[in-house]
């Protein structure tokens, strides 16, 4: 993995950028220390920091190649799972390959085919191509949206880049937010509409999406969708054919040159990918690192509940036993907890999932001392239903995003100015309707299958996104690459079609998950009922961060004043009542949290709020 940013100006001469660029390019540094480099050109430069995983001697960047008589130059983050089928196809057209890494093979695939290119990619990736000659850039992001990609407009040109903070390091991007990135903060966040990048001029290529920068305009449109289609495989046939996907996923995810490991939680998902990884490394003679998290005084403090009906440590003792694997425990306490609240931050660019994201920060920084490389089971709930709101009748019959019912609550937080000029329910509505409606059916879908069509629509475009987003920051942070086998577009294609009979199989939570890969975890995991990411238990990170949202409000000139009003602030300190802001995993302490990272970030970034 890597960072990569750049720009396209039409009236300005670039080679005289330098340090510009090298100022947007140190901003990702933490993406990839290993190597930098940089390409200049009259009309466009461009950046990158490289993690080098494959052929780390050659694969430097950015990459240069002459086919035809255009020259093309690629800067390029992510990795290609089907690197070995796509090199072949392109050396018997006749390519002659310097490298064995995955960017020339997709530099010379973009030379070759141009935008069909990314039709015959599977991986996860975003990559910008130079077009020397056309003067044209070429954007292209990875089906389901694992690796991030950036981009702001300004006068004559555009800038671009893997996280937000690369492109706020220009000069004509400004650190501005209007009513829609206030919208999204406030009735969405942690949650964000797919192509928006909460500053007021920077936008995000969208999941799928891939486009042309010429002089004329920017041109982005969609490569590939979930399409419905009738399944005529047996519940058998189906486990098969799962079952084979995944192995598949798994197997052409491990390909690395840098030591490798995987997330374990104990739970079904990342128990069945660290049981398939093994089961390969094994075969190559290799041990596998397995990694698992806990926090300080949680089995003091733990309570079951309908969400969390166990906690982790037994089934992560189980598989560490089960697997033979070379397991790495790391413990958090509040203190730290807490504090990395703010690295958060400074890894997302926004307000984000607070705790879930400072503990993964953590323990990301604390898996990459032993590997460069790790597996998690991120998209496996989304595509097999494995949420509670895929399985309660009553909840996936509420009209809105069922992880999300507190817009109410959410605008009482807003000025009073401000909740004049904004339509909370009429902005979640819309962003509700809109996903829904782009949900493909069939005629002959059951009320119950268009629904679900429906609700995994919501799941991949929203939720699972938020959780991407997520991972790659954290992981990144620490420059961990992590790889997410569940998210192979192969998948989610074959689980949009099946029916949801199957994946409830016998009325089993992910019971065709389950059955499919039985042979591959003990039977306590394997029928282990869902629980969610580890998150702290201790009353004292509470504690925590009230204190923090009260040295907050001890300034009357708190940038995160310019948005809330403080006596709702004041308020969500001494109520007891704990509303879900985001799923099970944001309620009371993570809300008082939220708005501290808001206020950070607001004062971090220099943010200023335009109507």
């Amino acid at each position: 993995m890597c960072g990569i940013t750049g720009m396209v100006h039409w009236e300005q001469d670039l080679r005289k950028q330098e340090p510009l660029l090298r100022a947007m390019q140190q901003t990702l540094q933490r993406r990839g220390p290993d190597q930098e480099g940089v390409f200049l050109s009259p009309c466009c430069a461009m950046a990158h920091t490289r993690l080098a995983v494959i052929d780390v001697e050659n694969g430097r960047q950015p990459m240069e190649a002459e086919v035809g008589g255009e020259t093309y130059t690629i800067v390029y983050n992510g990795e290609l799972y089907n690197t070995p089928e796509l090199r072949e196809q392109l050396e018997r057209a006749g390519t002659v390959f310097r490298t064995r890494c995955d960017t020339e093979v997709i530099l010379q695939a973009y030379a070759r085919w141009g935008p069909n290119c990314v039709t015959q990619m599977n991986g996860i990736f975003a990559f910008a191509v130079w077009e020397h000659t056309a003067q044209r850039l070429f954007l292209a992001r990875d089906r389901i949206g694992v690796k991030p990609l950036f981009y702001a407009e300004i006068p004559n040109g555009l800038v671009f880049g893997s996280e937000i903070k690369a492109l706020l390091a220009h000069p004509e991007v400004p650190h501005e937010i209007d009513r829609t990135g206030i919208s999204e903060l406030l009735f969405l966040g942690p949650g964000r509409t797919a192509g928006h990048g909460i500053f007021r001029t920077v936008r995000e290529v969208k999941p799928a999406h891939c486009g042309y920068y010429t002089s004329d305009a920017l041109h982005l449109s969609a490569y590939w969708q979930l399409r419905a289609a009738p399944h005529t495989e047996s519940f058998a046939q189906t486990a098969e054919h799962v079952r084979e996907l995944v192995k598949d996923a798994v197997r052409r995810q491990l390909v690395s040159d840098v030591p490798i490991g995987t997330f374990l939680s104990g739970g079904l998902d990342s128990s069945l990918l660290s049981s398939l990884a093994n089961g390969f490394l094994q075969e190559q003679g290799k041990t596998l690192h397995t990694f698992s998290v806990d926090y300080r005084d949680n089995d003091r403090y733990f309570r079951k509940s309908h969400f969390q009906p166990t906690s982790d440590p037994a089934y992560i003792r189980c598989m560490e036993q089960y697997l033979g694997s070379r397991h790495h425990w790391t413990v958090l306490d509040t203190p730290a907890l807490a504090e990395a609240l703010y690295a958060a931050v400074d890894a997302r660019d926004v307000p984000g999932m607070v705790d879930v994201d400072s503990s993964l920060l953590l323990f990301c920084r604390e898996i990459r001392k032993e590997v460069t490389v790790a597996l998690s089971g991120e998209c496996a709930d989304e595509l097999f239903g494995g949420y509670p709101w895929y399985r309660d009748p009553e909840v996936r019959r509420i009209n809105g995003f069922p992880w999300a019912q507190s817009t109410a609550y959410r605008s009482q937080f807003l000025l009073p100015e401000l909740a004049a000029e904004l339509d909370a329910q009429q902005y979640v509505q819309r962003a509700y309707e809109a996903t829904i409606q782009a949900a493909e059916k069939l005629p002959e879908d059951s009320p119950l299958e268009q629904r679900m069509r429906e609700m995994m629509k919501l799941n991949l475009d929203w939720f699972m996104q938020t959780l991407l987003d997520r991972k790659d920051r954290m992981s990144m942070y620490s420059s961990l690459e992590v790889r997410v086998p569940f998210c192979d577009y192969r998948i989610a294609e074959y689980l949009y079609n099946v029916p949801w009979e199957y994946k409830d199989w016998e009325g089993h939570e992910k019971g065709l998950l389950r059955t499919a890969m039985q042979d591959y975890l003990p039977p306590e995991v394997l029928w282990r009922k869902k629980s969610p990411y580890p998150k702290t238990h201790n009353p004292s990170y509470l504690r925590t961060v009230c204190r923090m949202l009260e040295q907050v409000l001890q300034d009357p000139q708190a940038p995160v004043l310019q948005l809330v009003r403080r006596e709702m602030l004041e308020q969500l300190l001494q109520s007891e009542e704990s509303v879900q802001w985001y799923g099970q995993l944001m309620t009371r302490p993570q809300i008082i949290a939220y708005f501290v990272q808001m206020n950070y970030w607001m004062e971090k970034y220099q943010v200023k709020v335009v109507m």
